[in-house]
């Protein structure tokens, strides 16, 4: 199994990189410095599969080598980037293998959701509250319909909020402390802008984790059934 995990994370970090340089050179569409970044999905694959630590790190070495591809700054990949990506994909890995159960996901992500909605309208738009309540909407058609991918669902969220969040916070603070004296930084150093930054990386990657991991992972398990295994028997509220 070490060799299995080892091989696992160079496979989960060499698909990051080709796949996000290869995405970013066709689609280069960015938002206050982030990347979109629908390729998550593979570092939540794997975390899935071989759990949390290969899900971390083979994400934070692939967003790392595949900012330095792109010409981003090596800097703020270690301050946004690297911590972002190794702590959304280990807590998707945690999470994913154990048992949980439906209430207290669906009410609590309910409200984190009237929560968002009311902030992404303050700052943004009513296109942002839309995607946020379709989010949801899919979040609770997936875990309602099959106990199968409920864990995997949560970690989703879960790991993306935080991995969302560290993003919102530390890109606005690179810019502040690292743009040259006389220029305008990128993103302003405000409570707006990171708020805006987070929004912006929550809804534009979440879709793809939520609606493309179940079938991917499924598909993978169905052609490697060694790859199959037990939930952990404790269990998360």
């Amino acid at each position: 199994m070490k060799a299995l995990n080892i091989a696992a994370f160079a496979l989960n970090a060499a698909l990051y990189v080709a796949v996000g340089v290869l995405f970013s050179v066709v689609v280069p569409l960015k938002f206050g410095g982030v990347r979109f970044w629908p390729q998550v999905i593979i570092p939540a694959t794997f975390a899935a599969l071989f759990g949390p630590w290969v899900g971390g790190f083979g994400a934070a070495v692939g967003i790392f080598l595949s900012d330095i591809m792109l010409g981003n700054d090596p800097i703020l990949s270690l301050m946004a980037g690297v911590t972002s990506n190794f702590i959304c994909f280990w807590l998707v890995g945690y999470i994913a293998n154990k048992k949980t159960r439906w209430l207290i996901p669906v009410v609590s992500y309910g409200i984190a959701t009237a929560a968002l909605a009311w902030i992404a309208y303050i700052y943004t738009d009513l296109l942002a509250v839309g995607i946020i309540v379709a989010i949801y909407a899919i979040f609770v058609a997936v875990i309602l319909s099959s106990s199968k991918w409920r864990s995997y669902e949560v970690g989703s969220i879960i790991g993306l909020l935080v991995g969302s969040a560290i993003i919102g916070g530390t890109v606005p603070l690179f810019f502040a402390l690292f743009t040259p004296p006389g220029t305008e930084p990128l993103v302003q150093f405000t409570l707006a802008s990171g708020i805006a930054v987070f929004l912006w990386t929550f809804v534009t990657e979440i879709p793809f984790m939520l609606v493309l991991g179940p079938p991917i992972i499924a598909a993978v398990k169905r052609a490697f059934p060694k790859l199959n295994r037990k939930e952990e028997s404790s269990e998360l509220p």
